[in-house]
């Protein structure tokens, strides 16, 4: 005897039910609400039951296959060129029993409580990386707007920074990378080195090689940078204005701002 092939609608609260009767061809189209839907599926002879696939889905399939009955879950793909006319829960429920007339069909595996747990850890992790992915990116964007520091530049640093809170202050993170005069000194008297060089070689070269660039091919330099290589030779100018760089990489980061030229900060 064949089974009896039933199209399943399921939302919120309301399900739609649609199969056609065997013996007289009538088309039956029953609108059962949440909680009578198991109950109505317990006093039938068993049947093939057709709907499309969801996190509710699989729980539905796991409760109607416990009665006895075979669960087929459909893509929507699949579904969607057999719902013909506007859009509701009969009509959905008649494409989901009409794709189950076609030949060849494929089915979306019913998985247990515990597989799908897995797979929702996995999609929480997607979001969180594609969520972290935008930050990044307008992270990068604020960053890239301050002059010398381009895309390449950009990246690394908010790749290296990691948290911008970790570091107390901008001249925190910039002695952090190096971009600070060594120290050495005895007897009270302290002589100032070349910069100490600590931290990521790669982030600092970068920032050099910007800090660089603005010096020599900015239309118009800070004029604080051209007060100092009036006076300093130029490489002390340079590390000064990647040491600039740094600072500012890690205010905008830290507090969220974007790039303002000629911002001054005030003490808090």
């Amino acid at each position: 005897m064949n089974r009896i092939v039933v199209g399943v609608d399921i939302a919120k609260r309301v399900f739609q039910l649609h199969w056609v009767e065997p013996e007289t061809g009538e088309i039956v189209a029953l609108q059962l609400k949440r909680e009578k839907f198991l109950e109505h599926f317990a006093n039938r002879s068993n049947c093939v039951i057709g709907m499309e696939a969801c996190g509710g889905s699989q729980h539905w399939a796991r409760s109607l296959q416990k009665l006895g009955h075979e669960v087929k879950l459909l893509s929507g793909r699949m579904v969607k060129p057999f719902v013909g006319g506007n859009k509701n829960d009969a009509a959905d429920a008649r494409g989901s029993w009409t794709a189950m007339q076609q030949p060849g069909i494929k089915a979306v595996a019913v998985k247990s409580e515990e597989q799908q747990a897995v797979l929702a850890l996995h999609r929480m992790r997607e979001q969180l990386v594609k969520f972290r992915t935008a930050q990044i990116n307008g992270l990068r964007e604020r960053i890239a707007a301050i002059p010398g520091v381009g895309l390449l530049s950009a990246t690394a640093a908010v790749a290296t920074m990691g948290d911008a809170k970790a570091f107390k202050s901008g001249r925190e993170f910039a002695a952090w990378l190096g971009l600070v005069p060594r120290q050495t000194g005895t007897g009270g008297r302290v002589r100032l080195l070349g910069i100490s060089k600590r931290g990521d070689k790669h982030l600092r070269t970068l920032l050099i090689h910007g800090a660089r660039a603005v010096l020599t091919h900015s239309k118009s330099p800070p004029e604080w940078l051209s007060e100092l290589v009036k006076r300093r030779p130029k490489n002390v100018a340079v590390v000064a204005m990647a040491n600039k760089m740094a600072r500012t990489i890690w205010a905008l980061t830290a507090h969220e701002r974007a790039y303002q030229s000629g911002y001054v900060s005030r003490p808090a």
